[in-house]
């Protein structure tokens, strides 16, 4: 009953999207987007079914254990990772009402999850396909579910992808958006892989390969975010700036004396401005 690589594979895909989903939500918490606060919501959908699985892995499949790894991970956790990416590319308005859909589309099917029976047992030893167990409903919104959201987050990945080729943005974007179409194709790959290596095998390593291809593609544009904001910005040439104020003609005018005049809409660095601030200081009171 128990399988011991199924179950390590699963908790670390638990772990690392644990770990990725309270990082998207430290971002939304400090900056308030909803992309953000929907994609820590699809990593905790993904955190529970990888729990799930790793419970059946090594505990044994329950009735329980199967509904929430079937809702969390065949039916949910797409849609809702995709609506992050529909409140990134589309904006607050298009996010909203996609909200709407993904939100009733959540509810419902956890409603048939929780009222449907199951029409055969399920097998103790290993995970259950859901043509075997469930009425056809419960499949069908797996279907709906996971290949809409994959649509919608590939499609929002290339876009963004040719966005960047076109306006020559920096290089970072196409990498990350590159690893997250790679984790969806991954993560969509599970059924493939139930021929070869089993559905529960299958499973924990699409689970774990998709969700630390997406946390990558995450990183790498957050990391070259973090490198930007680093860069401190060109501080203003008049001396009394760091006060807030403007300078006054006087100032200018004693700026002006000491050294060549700016010219119009330039910006002078840190050690010009000290070098300007230097001379005033230098040059003799009347």
């Amino acid at each position: 009953m128990h399988h011991p690589l199924q179950t390590a594979v699963a908790v670390a895909a638990a772990l690392v999207a644990s770990a990725f989903g309270l990082s998207t939500l430290e971002r939304w918490l400090s900056r308030r987007r909803r992309h953000e606060l929907a994609w820590a919501v699809a990593l905790g959908m993904f955190a529970l079914a990888a729990a799930a699985l790793a419970a059946g892995a090594q505990a044994g499949w329950s009735g329980a254990a199967f509904r929430i790894f079937y809702l969390f991970g065949a039916i949910a956790d797409v849609p809702v990772l995709a609506l992050g990416t529909v409140y990134l590319l589309g904006g607050r308005r298009t996010g909203d009402r996609a909200a709407v859909v993904v939100g009733t589309f959540v509810v419902f099917a956890a409603g048939v999850l929780v009222s449907t029976r199951l029409r055969a047992p399920l097998p103790r030893d290993q995970l259950a396909q859901g043509s075997a167990v469930f009425q056809p409903l419960p499949r069908i919104l797996a279907a709906l579910g996971s290949a809409g959201g994959a649509v919608v987050i590939l499609a929002g990945a290339v876009w963004s992808a040719w966005r960047v080729w076109r306006e020559r943005a920096p290089r970072h974007l196409l990498w990350s958006n590159g690893l997250i179409a790679a984790g969806t194709l991954v993560l969509a790959a599970g059924g493939t892989l139930n021929s070869v290596v089993g559905a529960m095998t299958a499973f924990a390593i699409t689970l774990l390969a998709g969700i630390v291809c997406i946390f990558a593609g995450f990183l790498v544009a957050a990391g070259a975010a973090r490198g930007e904001r680093a860069i401190p910005p060109a501080r203003p040439w008049w001396p009394s700036a760091a006060a807030g104020a403007r300078p006054t003609a006087a100032t200018s005018a004693g700026a002006g004396a000491g050294a060549p005049p700016l010219s119009a809409g330039a910006r002078a660095t840190p050690g010009a401005a000290a070098s300007l601030r230097a001379r005033g200081a230098a040059t003799p009171r009347s």
